[in-house]
């Protein structure tokens, strides 16, 4: 618990940042561009809470945002694998479901996971904005994307529980940005 604090308390820097992050995602969501996010275990698990709260709802009624977890489709997941190797497995979808001014939210707490670059690097050729949450950097998902956050914690569990936070920040800006709860 006192990790977790400490590394919340330390967070705090970054909430400027999810805020310009926030409002310029509800704007692509607001004028029917979507979300893609994406991660490997954990960060997928956390690319998809996000994905749900943006489609279902934070924590008011709206109508529902388009935001796709790329792991979530299994036999996309696997028909890719297997036919182009795993380095493609979410660049692929990128290609295939991003358009010019969408946005990926890429998460990994070792910021090392190579599709996950690889799907920045095909966001930002798409002209899709590809932003990180990542654990302590700089990594190279960082210099992947277009802009990073870095998670200052010494466990990766800690920096799983402040990426939590950054996405539920991430909503709360997304709804008070589109008139959500007012």
């Amino acid at each position: 618990m006192e990790a977790l604090a400490e590394a919340a308390l330390a967070f705090r820097e970054h909430v400027p940042r999810i805020t310009v992050w926030g409002r310029r995602l509800a704007r692509v969501l607001d004028s029917g561009g979507r979300l893609l996010a994406c991660g490997n275990g954990g960060s997928a698990a956390e690319a998809q809470h996000l994905t749900a709260e943006l489609t279902g709802r934070f924590e008011d009624e709206r109508r529902p945002l388009s935001a796709i977890p790329l792991h979530g489709d299994t036999s996309a997941v696997t028909a890719i694998g297997n036919d182009y190797g795993p380095l493609d497995v979410f660049a692929r979808q990128v290609r295939a479901h991003g358009r010019r001014g969408d946005v990926l939210i890429c998460l990994s707490t070792s910021g090392n996971s190579a599709n996950v670059i690889e799907a920045a690097r095909a966001a930002r050729r798409a002209g899709m904005a590809a932003w990180a949450v990542t654990g302590p950097g700089p990594t190279p998902l960082a210099a992947a994307c277009d802009d990073a956050i870095a998670v200052d914690a010494g466990t990766t569990s800690t920096v799983q529980e402040i990426h939590l936070a950054a996405i539920h920040l991430l909503c709360g800006v997304v709804d008070e940005t589109l008139g959500v709860g007012s």
